[in-house]
């Protein structure tokens, strides 16, 4: 992207999910990128470079989001990536996905609130 907005890369099959998040993140001053599969979103990866990842972990297929993560980890992805997840309230409790290269794991239906204050923190200068 041309200006020095933070780019945040949204992947998520549900396009009512990406319209919400292109909605909060643009309305915050935020550059918005949406991919709605794990191919196309390591593809717009590639091309805008985002400051922060946040990928669904069930897509075209299950897990889908996990496999994008793997990809990443072979790519030396070192950009904040997130899980974005509607399979329960406990899944930060009953998985461990740091070791995919998850920096968290924020639960569908997603607060505005807590979403804004963790891309807040994670782009903070000093926090990348």
């Amino acid at each position: 992207m041309s200006d020095d907005r933070p780019v945040i890369l949204c992947i998520d099959d549900d396009s009512d999910i990406l319209l919400y998040l292109q909605t909060v993140l643009e309305a915050e001053g935020y550059g918005f990128a949406g991919a709605s599969s794990a191919e196309e979103g390591l593809r717009v990866y590639d091309r805008v470079n985002p400051d922060i990842v946040i990928v669904d972990l069930m897509m075209e297929e299950v897990d889908s989001g996990t496999e994008f993560a793997k990809a990443m980890l072979l790519r030396k992805n070192v950009v904040p990536t997130f899980l974005l997840s509607s399979v329960g309230d406990n899944l930060n409790l009953t998985a461990d996905y740091s070791s995919l290269g998850f920096a968290g794991i924020f639960q569908k239906p997603l607060a505005k609130e807590h979403l804004l204050s963790v891309l807040r923190a994670k782009l903070a200068p000093g926090k990348q």
